[in-house]
């Protein structure tokens, strides 16, 4: 009579980081930090609708600044917390890709696409961070999920995120909250457009992050499900 013996189908010397807590997190500050772009629309949107005092813009010029209304104070500390927010966003989202890259690489065994540098690197230097950190995500999902299409959310997210990065008002820029201020006074759409494309990125980071965890703690489920081998009199089946 043949023997049913189960034995672990997980690859030898496994050591696999946890990502469905990391990918949470990086799911939650993407949504913060959405909402926090929320609000700078708002604010600029108030802020266009009040006009510009009769005093001029806060920056005078010439090292000059004039004492805030309430309303552009407000935009002060809105602009800090985005700020916060975003700088809480970038390192939870990092610390995910960094997980998610290295346990694709530990799963098959395949060296990944981009040298681990460029998961930070990637994003800031020049040309490469055009296309790096896309490839790098949609390097770790079609790694752990083979024969798998790549999510349209990881374009999307892509996308939008150059918009928002790119457009000059969006996540990095030079100009000072007083100079967004002189600006939502002046043509306030180029900012609701840039916003736009920031929190439309987030959301579309939050399904990327689901799509990607999702995939990876499949693919771990099945290298953790034991396989059956038969073993019959003159050996295994």
């Amino acid at each position: 009579m043949n023997e049913e013996i189960r034995q672990s189908a997980v690859p030898s010397g496994l050591a696999l980081r946890p990502v469905r807590l990391s990918g949470r997190l990086a799911a939650g500050a993407l949504s913060l930090a959405g909402l926090a772009w929320v609000l700078r629309a708002v604010w600029e949107v108030r802020l266009s609708a009040a006009g510009e005092p009769g005093s001029g813009p806060p920056d005078q010029g010439d090292g000059v600044h004039r004492p805030l209304t309430a309303l552009e104070d407000s935009y002060h500390r809105v602009s800090s917390v985005g700020g916060v927010v975003a700088f809480l966003c970038a390192l939870f989202f990092l610390a995910w890709l960094w997980r998610v890259r290295d346990n694709a690489r530990t799963l098959t065994g395949q060296r990944p696409k981009y040298a681990g540098i460029w998961v930070l690197l990637g994003w800031v230097v020049p040309v490469v961070n055009l296309w790096f950190p896309r490839g790098i995500v949609a390097d770790a999902f079609r790694t752990t999920a083979p024969g798998r299409k790549l999510p349209v959310c990881v374009n999307v997210w892509w996308g939008l995120w150059l918009v928002g990065v790119f457009s000059g008002v969006g996540l990095i820029h030079n100009d000072s909250p007083d100079e967004v201020i002189a600006r939502a006074y002046g043509e306030v759409w180029p900012l609701l457009v840039s916003d736009a494309a920031v929190v439309g990125a987030a959301v579309a980071g939050v399904f990327v992050v689901r799509a990607v965890t999702g995939a990876q703690l499949e693919r771990i489920r099945q290298c953790a499900a034991p396989a059956v081998v038969r073993v019959g009199p003159g050996g295994e089946d």
